[in-house]
Order: structure tokens, then C-alpha cells, then sequence
């Protein structure tokens, strides 16, 4: 089977290549060529700006068994794949998300029938609008698939810190949990995502299906933050704030909190499960972290020490709300 990732590099994409070539297929990445280390001897590329049209029209007629497309976010996007590649591929999976999911969350584990309503982030009501595009379309065989928080490398957290919630911690400054952090959260570890992904791809039973792929295991966000803390050798000095309030501070934070990370996230993964058979994402919390702190290091190092991981303002920031939290004895 031939198959293309469009990306390839990204905190899902970058294992399922790996994993596509395990399965022995012939796996294609297109992207600009910037970032392709560490991907499988045997990927063949396409080195092209995914902007330019004509450019990459060149995958229509290279008779691709599936396009996986991790690089859509919006309408405009994945209409011209639909115009360039209907008749043209075997199956086209699209990357959608699984906070586009009805927010707020009203259920204990969040099924495929759950409708698309996300007021509060733009993002997700894109992607949500990409899959009824999909829906509409004529001869193009589709499958959709949502991830929620994925990691390959990269630290979770909350509000979109990286790299620098862990230079806090290890700087001993305080961090930032919305709520009271007990609101429980799906991590998937990339490793454990792509096998079933994988198994998607040539199934003539995920044509025209949409399905999440998930972990079944999710953490308090009090226990993410205390085991990263734990794993980078440190107490975390924690700071409970409400979402409002914090996103009175950054109105940015409406979506990625409001819109995904301050609701319990648990996913019912039967539908894909029956789909592509059992699997368990059962990398270990402790694993999960050692992995993502073991690459932070690696940063670090490069930047220079946890003193050179800083960002002025956004720091600047955090103490703000931290210091205004604890005058009301928070």
C-alpha cells in the first residue's frame, strides 16, 4: 500500500510514519524538508510548500492508497484537496480534533455521537466545519479522525506553556492550574496512537466513519502537574486560579480552556475498537513523563539551562496571576 502523510513531522504524524513503515507500506512525506530528521530510512518525500497550489497538485496522479492529512485547518484547505484528489486516492483520512466535541462536556465518557458545538474556540469550530465539507462531498472516500492531547515530545500542559512550565517549576516559580485541578484529562502518548491509526489506513470498514482514538486512562490535572514535578525533581509550587479570571487576564485562554482543557475528557474508544481491533495505550504515567522530560532536557541543553528557557512577558504574566490569586488567599 502506498500512502502519504501530509506533514509527517508533527506530535501525532511523526510515529505514525514510523509505524507505516513497520507495516511494511510504501509511506510518503510531504512538507518543506525542514524537520525530517529521525523519520524511517525508508520514507520517500516530497519536498513542497503546502501553500502552493501547483506545486501540490503533483500528489493527485501519483496513485496514492490513502492521504493522510494532518495540515488542513480550515475550509478553503481541504476543498482543494477535495477538488485534486476525488477519484484519485483510495481513502483520504482527515486529522480533525476531539475538542470539538459539545462543550460544555455533558456526558462521562464523550462517544462519536456526541454533536460537533464548540462556542468558544475558533479552532475546533474549523475543523468541525472541515468535516461536514467532508461529509457533503461526492466519490471522495473519507475517514475522520479526532485526536485529543497527543504528545510525541512535548510536555502536557494546560495552557499552551511548553517548555516553559517546567522552567518554572525548576525555577521554583509558581504555576498556574485552572480550577481546582481535579478535572480529569485524556494523554495519549504517540507511540501508542499510531498502531491503531495504522490499521485504519486500506479498512474498507473506516471509509465514510469518524472516529476519536484515545488513550483510556486520564489524569487529574493536580496529578499531571505533581508527576512532571516528581519527574523533573521538584515540588511544584501550584496555584489554583478560576478560568474566568484567567481568561480576563489573556482572553486568548477562552478556547483552550473553555473550549477543551477545564472539562473532564474521558472517551468511549469501542467504535474504532471494534473498527481496527483491542489495543491499550497503556504507556504509564511515569513512562509518559520520563519520555517528555528526558526531551525537554535535550532543549535545555541546547537553549542554554532551565534559566534560558524564559519567555519575559509571559512569565511576567504568571506571577501577575499568581500574586493576585494569593492576595484573596488562594
Amino acid at each position: 500500500m502506498k500512502v502519504l502523510y501530509v506533514g509527517g513531522t508533527g506530535q501525532i504524524s511523526f510515529d505514525c510514519v514510523h509505524e507505516s513503515v513497520r507495516a511494511g507500506y510504501e509511506t510518503w512525506v510531504l512538507n518543506r524538508g525542514n524537520s525530517n530528521a529521525g523519520l524511517p530510512a525508508e520514507t520517500k518525500f516530497i519536498t513542497c510548500d503546502f501553500e502552493d497550489d501547483s506545486a501540490y497538485a503533483q500528489i493527485a496522479d501519483m496513485g496514492f492508497d490513502a492521504v493522510c492529512q494532518f495540515r488542513v485547518f480550515g475550509v478553503d484547505k481541504l476543498k482543494r484537496d477535495i477538488d485534486l484528489l476525488t477519484g484519485k486516492v483510495g481513502q483520504y483520512v482527515f486529522i480533525s480534533t476531539a475538542s470539538a466535541y459539545h462543550k460544555p462536556v455533558w456526558v462521562q465518557f464523550i462517544t462519536e455521537d456526541v454533536p460537533l458545538i464548540n462556542p468558544h474556540w475558533e479552532y475546533s469550530r474549523n475543523k468541525a466545519d472541515c468535516e461536514a465539507l467532508l461529509r457533503d462531498s461526492q466519490g471522495l472516500p473519507w475517514t475522520i479522525l479526532r485526536p485529543s492531547h497527543t504528545s510525541r515530545d512535548m510536555l502536557i500542559t494546560a495552557m499552551g506553556e511548553g517548555d516553559l512550565l517546567a522552567s518554572r517549576m525548576e525555577r521554583g516559580l509558581p504555576v498556574v492550574v485552572p480550577g481546582d485541578g481535579t478535572s480529569l484529562w485524556t494523554v495519549t502518548a504517540s507511540t501508542d496512537f499510531a498502531p491503531p491509526f495504522v490499521k485504519l489506513l486500506g479498512n474498507a470498514k473506516a471509509i465514510g466513519e469518524d472516529f476519536h482514538l484515545t488513550s483510556d486512562h486520564a489524569y487529574a490535572w493536580n496529578t499531571l502537574y505533581a508527576a512532571l514535578g516528581e519527574t523533573l525533581g521538584v515540588t511544584p509550587d501550584v496555584v489554583h486560579v478560576p478560568t474566568d479570571t484567567l481568561v480576563k487576564f489573556n482572553p486568548d485562554w477562552d478556547g483552550p480552556l473553555w473550549g477543551d482543557k477545564v472539562w473532564s475528557a474521558q472517551f468511549d474508544n469501542r467504535k474504532i475498537k471494534s473498527v481496527v481491533g483491542d489495543f491499550g495505550c497503556d504507556t504509564p504515567l511515569d513512562q509518559f513523563m520520563a519520555d517528555r522530560v528526558a526531551a525537554y532536557r535535550e532543549r535545555v541543553a541546547g537553549a542554554g539551562g532551565p534559566k534560558a528557557i524564559v519567555a519575559p512577558e509571559r512569565d511576567a504574566l504568571y506571577d501577575r496571576i499568581a500574586a493576585a490569586q494569593r492576595s484573596l488567599g488562594g
